[in-house]
């Protein structure tokens, strides 16, 4: 498991372009017939990914974690952004086709992975937080979850959100989690941004065309800087950083959020003119 230490809020202005990349971009995720796991220090958040090719691929507790086992302090949401395929929990099988996500309790000894095809393999999005309270795993069908249309053609940003995991769905300790797609034509989202102090985000960027490109803009308010962002690529967001986008071409982001509270808009906005 590879660990991040992040810069604050004042230090990262000196931050080059490499050491910006290095330090807040994720960019080793969803390498074939491996589990790939990312920790950091912002609300002590593990992410991952796990694709199934020859085998099925368990998830163990790495030695930095230490623990018996990935779940015993933690809870885990798993979103499938690839081939269909199914996680095992404890003895218990949940099939999962592509955009369907699980959340997965503390205390699940047994987290196992698998794909239908291995012409096609399940690409298993994994983001984790310390859990002080065990919930059911439960599954997440894309069909199920309340869709929330929002944002203009004006405005570059006509898409629709669908939340997995938080207080009114899919119950959870602090992990909150879903994702949005933005549709054909629109490319902005979380603009005009914000900031949550009391909890970090990190941003999954998927199902992006291979030539195209996010521009990720980070940062304070008064002192944003950007990063450029391929597909299947992660942006750990501290809770001092807003987080917003634009891009070459539409796509889809995962959200996932842990920290103090799980108020979905616990948020502090702010106006563009703001920016600097």
């Amino acid at each position: 498991m590879e660990t991040r230490y992040l810069a604050d809020g004042v230090r990262y202005a000196g931050l080059g372009s490499a050491e910006l990349r290095e330090t807040f971009l994720v960019d080793s995720l969803f390498e074939p017939g491996c589990i790939r796991l990312v920790a950091c220090e912002a609300d002590r958040a593990v992410i991952g990914s796990a694709v199934p090719v020859a085998g099925p691929l368990p998830l163990a507790a790495a030695a930095e974690l230490r623990a018996d086992y990935f779940c015993q302090r933690r809870e885990l949401g798993v979103l499938n952004i690839g081939g269909p395929g199914s996680v095992r929990v404890d003895g218990a099988t949940y099939s999962l086709g592509t955009l369907d996500g699980l959340y997965v309790g503390r205390g699940s000894r047994e987290v196992v992975f698998t794909s239908a095809e291995a012409a096609r393999p399940a690409a298993f999005y994994l983001a984790s937080y310390p859990a002080h309270a065990s919930y059911p795993t439960t599954a997440a069908r894309q069909a199920e979850a309340a869709a929330v249309r929002l944002g203009t053609q004006a405005e570059c940003n006509c898409r629709t959100i669908r939340k997995y995991i938080h207080p009114d769905g899919i119950r959870s300790c602090q992990l909150v989690m879903g994702f949005t797609v933005l549709e054909e034509g629109s490319v902005w989202n979380s603009m005009p941004p914000h900031t949550h102090p009391r909890r970090s985000e990190i941003y999954l960027y998927f199902d992006l065309a291979p030539e195209a490109r996010v521009f990720h803009f980070m940062g304070r308010p008064d002192e944003t800087r950007h990063l450029v962002v391929a597909d299947r690529q992660a942006v750990i967001s501290p809770a001092w950083s807003i987080h917003c986008a634009t891009a070459t071409r539409r796509y889809t982001f995962c959200w996932a959020m842990g920290g103090e509270n799980q108020t979905f808009d616990d948020m502090d906005g702010l106006k563009v003119g703001e920016l600097r």
